[in-house]
């Protein structure tokens, strides 16, 4: 089995809005973080709200206070689109000029055409065109 990403472990407490976490294996962004106070017979409580990165969809994880989370590894690259399909954007990477394929979303989809330079966010073995940066 081919290794789909990496990740490290984080305490609850470093965890801020707008950076990233791994909630039922889906990478995700923090939108929101709640505590409540420690209860007369449990640990305080911390509530993560997320939107996947890849997936689009809500998701929220429950853990104790001093639990851990999963914090995946982030790349960002900058690229250039060789070509646009119905299903993926080709890319080639401006560092290795590797090529290799990304998803983009449909509103990014409608405003990128070939020779436009674009940064793309992988983590864990996805890529997805996040914005476009020029080209022609």
């Amino acid at each position: 089995m081919e290794e789909t990403g990496s990740y490290s472990r984080k305490s609850v407490k470093e965890i801020k809005e707008g950076s990233y976490v791994l909630i039922d294996g889906d990478v995700c962004r923090v939108v929101e973080i709640e505590s409540s106070s420690p209860g007369k017979h449990g640990a305080a409580k911390v509530r993560i709200t997320a939107i996947g990165v890849f997936s689009n969809q809500k998701k929220t994880l429950l853990k104790p206070g001093d639990g851990d989370v999963d914090v995946p590894e982030i790349k960002k690259k900058r690229a250039q689109i060789v070509a646009i399909t119905d299903s993926s954007v080709q890319l080639m990477d401006l560092d290795t000029y590797e090529i290799y394929e990304a998803a983009a979303d449909e509103e990014t989809r409608k405003s990128i055409k070939p020779g436009q330079e674009v940064e793309v966010l992988e983590s864990m073995g996805k890529r997805l065109i996040t914005r476009v940066l020029g080209g022609n």
